[in-house]
């Protein structure tokens, strides 16, 4: 959950903060490719329009993606319908992001 902070001058030497808060689902995707094929994976992930960062890891997955949408729907159907579709991709596991 993002947070805008605005700083309004209410008198000559007092500020207002008001805190806008922006609703905005989070998503981050694990996801496991075929060997040798990481970089190019990588690369056409981060070309998505959700992706806001995507990182190469050692470990258990190869890549760590994070997408941010208006409904986590919409992140899980762009898992479904693009990243898991480029080619190399084996596997892929999505967390969502807590709203509290």
């Amino acid at each position: 959950m993002g947070a805008l902070l605005n700083l309004h001058r209410a008198h000559e030497h007092s500020f207002l903060f008001v805190v806008h808060h922006r609703t905005m689902a989070v998503g981050y995707v694990l996801v496991n490719v075929q060997p040798g094929s990481e970089l190019e994976v990588f690369q056409s992930i981060a070309g998505l329009d959700m992706v806001q960062d995507a990182t190469l890891l050692f470990g258990d997955y190869d890549i760590i993606v994070k997408m941010t949408a208006g409904r986590m729907s919409d992140i899980a159907a762009a898992v479904v319908e693009h990243v898991r579709q480029i080619e190399g991709v084996t596997d892929t596991k999505t967390l969502a992001g807590a709203e509290l």
